[in-house]
């Protein structure tokens, strides 16, 4: 265990909790820091070590971890008199793990650098499931030997790992991730709402559905979510809201036409402004069963 990199994590919410007791899991010694005192505790019953401020988490750390919200969210732990470029020592990895937009992580390996901190962008997708399975997807942005050494560390988190390009790329693929889910179960929920009107079992329905070419990662995993309306947030409307503003200012600076991603996340904003921003992103079948004249 000693030979292991000393490991600082920031941030501890439905993903970062199950992932860092994945990291303690295989023997890596982690210090972590949120604002939830329950959380702090679900560490502590796990075996890390608990810190009072980002900056007592990261200073004898050789891996730095963030898994927070947004692109505020990161600025605030990482800039500033007690964040993690003013008390990280020189020579320390920060591997922010977030979905946030990809000039922030470009920004940050900017300002890292001059600081001596080596960084990536390692935003992950599988939602709740995936991260306590350990079975997430990575995507990494930044150098190939920073990417190298933390290699190890990324496999006691995930089964597909992939260096996409330079700072910010893991970013860019991550907000086509969010484009890819979003549709995809703004699809599943309109074809539930067209199956159930039909008077066709549902179960059944979607089972065959799932053994043809319609078959996905997000059927599989929301199935249950659909029959039983089960909208527990395992990834909530109000991150996956900011997610497709992400890539739809992308996609206009790049000049990428996104037709269907627009009108989805038009849906996903109307949700989220009907108050139910706290449910799971399944839960795109609340509007389309209001719009096809259910009461939800």
């Amino acid at each position: 265990m000693s030979n292991l990199p000393k490991i600082a994590w920031i941030g501890l919410g439905i993903m970062g909790s199950p992932m860092s007791e994945n990291l303690i899991k295989a023997g890596y010694s982690v210090t972590g820091y949120t604002l939830e005192q329950p959380k702090l505790d679900r560490l502590a019953a796990a075996g890390g070590t608990v810190a009072g401020s980002v900056a007592e988490a990261v200073g004898d750390a050789d891996v730095i971890i963030t898994m927070v919200p947004a692109s505020p969210q990161v600025e605030a732990v990482a800039y500033g008199e007690d964040g993690i470029l003013e008390n990280a020592r020189s020579g320390a990895l920060l591997i922010d793990m977030s979905s946030i937009t990809p000039q922030t992580s470009v920004d940050l390996a900017k300002n890292a650098a001059g600081k001596g901190i080596r960084v990536l962008d390692a935003p992950v997708s599988g939602g709740e499931a995936g991260a306590i399975e350990a079975v997430l997807s990575i995507m990494v942005g930044g150098e190939r030997a920073d990417f190298d050494a933390a290699k190890p560390l990324f496999e006691a988190l995930g089964k597909t790992i992939v260096l996409c390009g330079p700072h910010g790329a893991g970013q860019t693929v991550k907000a086509a991730n969010q484009l890819i889910v979003a549709v995809n179960i703004q699809a599943c929920a309109e074809a539930v709402v067209f199956l159930e009107k039909s008077g066709v079992d549902l179960t059944a329905a979607l089972d065959v559905l799932n053994g043809g070419l319609a078959g996905s990662t997000v059927l599989t995993r929301k199935k249950d979510n659909f029959l039983n309306r089960d909208f527990k947030p395992g990834f909530r409307i109000d991150l996956h809201h900011k997610d497709m503003g992400i890539v739809t200012d992308a996609a206009r600076n790049v000049g990428a036409a996104l037709p269907v991603g627009a009108v989805v996340a038009q849906l996903v904003a109307s949700l989220r402004a009907q108050g139910d921003g706290g449910l799971d992103h399944s839960a795109l079948l609340r509007s389309v069963e209001r719009l096809s004249g259910d009461q939800v």
